[in-house]
């Protein structure tokens, strides 16, 4: 993942202290683990040290984050992936999960950036135009419906016209947007 830095490639540098308080160095503030949720799902790059021993703590503070996201209701991991996983602890494979769910979760993200990308062009410039020709369609099926066999619908007003003339402008110039977002 692109770190979005100020500082170019160097992550952001939290330190740890005993009393729990997490302290960002680059901006000079305290933060909590929500603000380093947010970091993360913003793709900002950083590693946690304990400010004592000076040791790397990312993984600790990355696990309890997901803690406290799991236990606050926002539950994504099933519990039969979370036995799975603890399973693999002590495991001869379990030299290999790590890589092996690296490379999992950056296929998952390939594929959803993909699926992204697929429904957007699904969805080009002229879908809203062909929606509309859908619906008018139906709609004029629908009032057909209504209209006597043999017998001839009312003849629109006078001043009908000129309504029917400013909807199509607005139409038009509705399309005209559209065809513009498209390109």
């Amino acid at each position: 993942m692109a770190s979005k830095n100020d500082k170019g490639d160097e992550p952001i540098i939290i330190k740890k202290y005993a009393n729990r308080r997490l302290y960002n160095t680059q901006s000079s503030s305290y933060i909590t683990l929500d603000d380093l949720a947010r970091m993360t799902r913003e793709g900002v790059d950083f590693q946690v040290l304990d400010a004592k021993t000076g040791s790397d703590i990312t993984h600790a503070i990355l696990t309890q984050i997901i803690m406290e996201e799991e236990a606050s209701g926002e539950q994504m991991l099933p519990v039969s992936f979370l036995r799975q996983l603890i399973s693999m602890y002590g495991n001869s494979m379990q030299a290999m999960m790590p890589s092996y769910l690296e490379a999992t979760m950056d296929n998952f993200r390939a594929n959803q950036a993909n699926l992204q990308e697929a429904f957007k062009s699904s969805m080009g410039p002229d879908a809203f135009a062909k929606m509309a020709e859908t619906n008018m369609a139906m709609f004029q099926a629908a009032a057909e419906a209504f209209i006597p066999k043999g017998g001839k619908a009312a003849k629109p007003a006078a001043g009908d016209d000129d309504d029917l003339d400013e909807l199509r402008a607005q139409m038009k110039a509705m399309q005209d947007k559209l065809d513009k977002m498209g390109d």
